[in-house]
């Protein structure tokens, strides 16, 4: 394998995907997302479309993301929790967030709101689950209820009530 690039290559991405997948629960958005990426890549690879170095630096950056679980234009207060960080993702990607007039017409805006509607909803979210999470929540149905009922005062919508949970249970941080 040491003088074989294709094999070398493949091993990379193989050792990338692995990663993407076990964490992928975690923030389901941004693995998506890397996983997209990775695929690009290898496709662009295959293609010859890239030379051998231009992939080893692609598929190296795209390890760091990974790795880092930090996308770029991941907006500051973010930077420091991967479970609010998380659940912005998903609801950016899932564009289920209410428009920023409804979130103050709902009593929700405190007139201290980023102007991002995904990162607002994230932000409420997460001080809604860290306000009534009892301890061991996880997989003790009634305890379990007691998030999912603080979650749909802010989501108002059963599926995306399931959806975020989902995540929520996902993160060690909760």
């Amino acid at each position: 394998m040491k003088g074989n690039r294709n094999a070398i290559a493949e091993t990379i991405e193989n050792n990338v995907r692995r990663t993407i997948l076990t964490r992928h629960l975690n923030d389901p958005a941004y693995y998506e997302r890397m996983s997209a990426l990775l695929q690009e890549i290898i496709t662009a690879r295959k293609a010859r479309a890239i030379e051998y170095e231009e992939y080893l630096t692609r598929i190296a950056q795209l390890a760091r993301q990974v790795e880092a679980a930090v996308a770029d234009d991941t907006p500051e207060p973010l930077k420091h929790s991967p479970a609010l960080r998380a659940l912005y993702n998903n609801l950016k990607q899932s564009g289920a967030t209410p428009s920023p007039a409804n979130v103050i017409a709902e009593g929700r805006g405190d007139g201290a709101g980023s102007g991002d509607p995904a990162l607002d909803m994230a932000v409420e979210i997460d001080g809604a689950v860290k306000r009534v999470r009892p301890d061991d929540w996880r997989g003790v149905q009634a305890r379990e209820n007691t998030i999912k009922e603080a979650l749909f005062r802010v989501l108002k919508n059963q599926g995306e009530v399931e959806r975020i949970f989902l995540i929520v249970k996902a993160q060690s941080e909760y």
